[in-house]
């Protein structure tokens, strides 16, 4: 009986420490310096460095705001909601994909490359350098409201 006992009572401690303990390295190491929910309190509000680690560290959903310039203007995406996209450089060769849905803010007319975009939105990891959506207002109000700045206008 006392066997039983201590085999369910390692099993439930194997139990909490996975549930609970430090097994995800993501949760583990502690809050990210750069680019983390509240970009306010982040030099830059995480900036081309937050991008880095963010993609480094594959993560998602994850809010930033820095800025770049312009590598290529790529056509519209049409399918479902509309986005105008862009790919900008955000420093040391880093690029991302700018996804701005202009089913729900007015697009950049004129954009081109080597133009500065500064921008906030919401970072997704991808193997090509992610993906910055949620460059506008969310009518649902479920996202922070992200914007694009482009030549002294805001967009969102």
């Amino acid at each position: 009986m006392k066997k039983w006992l201590l085999i369910a009572l390692f099993g439930l401690g194997l139990f909490a420490l996975g549930r609970y303990g430090a097994t995800d390295s993501l949760q583990s190491s502690g809050p990210i310096t750069t680019a983390v929910e509240s970009t306010e309190s982040m030099p830059n509000g995480g900036g081309a460095d937050g991008i880095a680690e963010a993609y480094s560290r594959r993560l998602q959903d994850v809010p930033v705001q820095a800025e770049g310039r312009v590598v290529k203007v790529l056509p519209d995406d049409t399918q479902g909601s509309r986005h105008q996209r862009f790919l900008l450089d955000t420093g040391h060769g880093h690029t991302v994909l700018i996804a701005h849905n202009i089913d729900l803010a007015p697009r950049i007319d004129g954009l081109e490359r080597g133009d500065r975009i500064v921008f906030k939105g919401e970072y997704v990891w991808n193997d090509k350098g992610g993906i910055v959506h949620w460059t506008h207002h969310d009518p649902n109000r479920r996202h922070p409201g992200g914007w694009l700045r482009h030549n002294g206008r805001t967009y969102q």
